[in-house]
């Protein structure tokens, strides 16, 4: 098929409707972002059971609190390199198969030390899982509604998080604190056998590491049928690639690295909140003189707000990017400090704890969706990775922070003005980030033809 013509996948994937092909691709990576988010939160939603069956206190929380977001960093980091050298789908499954069997085994531990020790595992799996279904998601997008999709997909896991504090709120009393782990460890065992079977190659990747044409082609045959006629694949990217660079160098690049670190300040900051939210609410809630159970349902409306990041995505694609996202810090910045207020009022907690949450998680949840525009096929799923890996030191800092702000009796009220912070910081790393590179968002990720092509 030498004489048929060359096909840019790029534009392919533009100028063809999103197929049913791509929305199983969608509701695969959604599915596992729904787990990450509820294997992720599931360990706030059980401190509470801990601190009472273990007679601990809640100081002696704070490694077991953070041991799946030191997890959650490392995997991330090291992931991102191995899925631009290994390929997208193989650690994408592998990953879910790690964190899926070890929440199950975390049902069974015995102390704090075992449990510990399981959750920096689960981390393991789940960070290596969220930057691959990102990357994967975004290869098989069309330009115009790339950042609307991963947002879209993106709300799969503060859903998650608020899924499992309703289910929580239902089990712990039924069934006890355990049954959260086993629920969060078998899905994702079951979602491995659809993996194996469904879950395609990104095409951009095949493409980018000279995988056989026959292979390229047969993927995406099932987008549109015209593909069988193709001879050979070409890409696009943001402006002039460097092919003989590795995938780190080209996110550490002088063309990348003062993006790639205000994408690291902001995603840290942004986790900052996320974690001290939903890790110490419920406990805060409740020292603030509400019942456990309540505590913990008014805790799941903040990661339930997370549904605005549709509309934040449907925003980037078609105005600044960069700019959308740092209102919506800004503006969480306001609502995390109101929260610190409004605890005298069942009514007026839970308006602000969900308004909190539509904010933070619109502004986080569209945080992949730059970085994924940001970064060429080369170095996209190091550069994903590395700013949910980086990012994931903030979940950590979050979560001792408020540790050490309650060990100096900081008020309710304080402890979520200090918190609130983050997000004014998160806000101006990305007004910094678009005074550094103010042509290049989510709408703008084609190019110059890469010079690489598969025959």
């Amino acid at each position: 098929m030498t004489g048929n013509p060359a096909v840019n996948v790029q534009t392919f994937l533009n100028e063809h409707r999103f197929s049913r092909f791509q929305w199983l691709i969608f509701a695969m990576c959604f599915v596992i972002v729904l787990l990450d988010g509820f294997d992720t939160a599931a360990i706030g939603f059980i401190a509470p059971s801990l601190i009472s069956e273990w007679n601990i206190g809640r100081s002696a929380l704070a490694p077991v609190l953070s041991a799946a977001l030191f997890g959650l960093a490392f995997g991330a980091i090291f992931a991102g390199p191995l899925s631009d050298r290994l390929g997208r789908r193989a650690l994408l499954i592998a990953s879910v198969v790690v964190f899926g069997v070890a929440c199950f085994a975390s049902a069974f531990s015995a102390d704090l030390t075992q449990l510990t020790a399981l959750r920096f595992i689960t981390g393991l799996g789940l960070g290596a899982a969220m930057p691959n279904a990102v990357t994967i998601m975004s290869e098989f997008c069309p330009d115009r509604r790339r950042a609307t999709v991963i947002n879209l997909m993106f709300c799969g896991f503060p859903l998650g998080a608020a899924f499992g504090g309703f289910l929580a709120a239902w089990l712990i009393p039924n069934f006890g604190w355990r049954s959260v782990l086993l629920f969060g460890g078998t899905m994702p065992l079951l979602l491995v056998i659809v993996l194996l079977v469904a879950l395609p190659e990104s095409v951009r990747y095949r493409v980018a590491h000279a995988h056989p044409v026959e292979k390229i082609r047969a993927t995406l045959s099932r987008i549109d049928r015209s593909a069988v006629d193709a001879g050979s694949f070409v890409m696009t990217e943001q402006g002039h690639v460097d092919s003989t660079k590795s995938d780190v160098a080209v996110v550490l690049s002088r063309r990348h690295i003062v993006g790639s670190i205000m994408l690291w300040l902001a995603y840290f900051m942004g986790l900052v909140i996320f974690y001290s939210s939903i890790n110490w609410m419920p406990i805060l809630l409740k020292e603030a003189g509400l019942s456990a159970q309540r505590a913990t349902l008014v805790s799941a409306f903040f990661p339930l707000g997370g549904v605005g990041a549709v509309l934040c995505g449907v925003l980037m694609d078609r105005f600044n990017a960069d700019r959308i996202v740092a209102v919506c810090y800004g503006l969480t910045a306001i609502s995390v400090y109101l929260i610190g207020h409004a605890v005298d009022s069942i009514g007026l907690l839970i308006l602000a704890v969900f308004a909190a949450g539509v904010l933070m998680n619109t502004a986080q949840s569209s945080m992949p969706a730059l970085a994924a525009a940001f970064y060429p096929t080369r170095g996209r799923g190091t550069g994903v990775a590395w700013m949910l890996g980086i990012g994931r030191f903030g979940g950590i800092g979050g979560s001792f922070l408020v540790a050490e702000l309650a060990r100096r009796h900081f008020s309710f009220a304080g402890i979520f003005a200090v918190v609130a912070v983050a997000g004014v910081i998160a806000c101006i790393a990305l007004l910094v980030k678009q005074g550094f590179y103010p042509r290049r968002d989510v709408s703008q990720i084609s190019g110059a033809l890469r010079d690489n092509q598969v025959k």
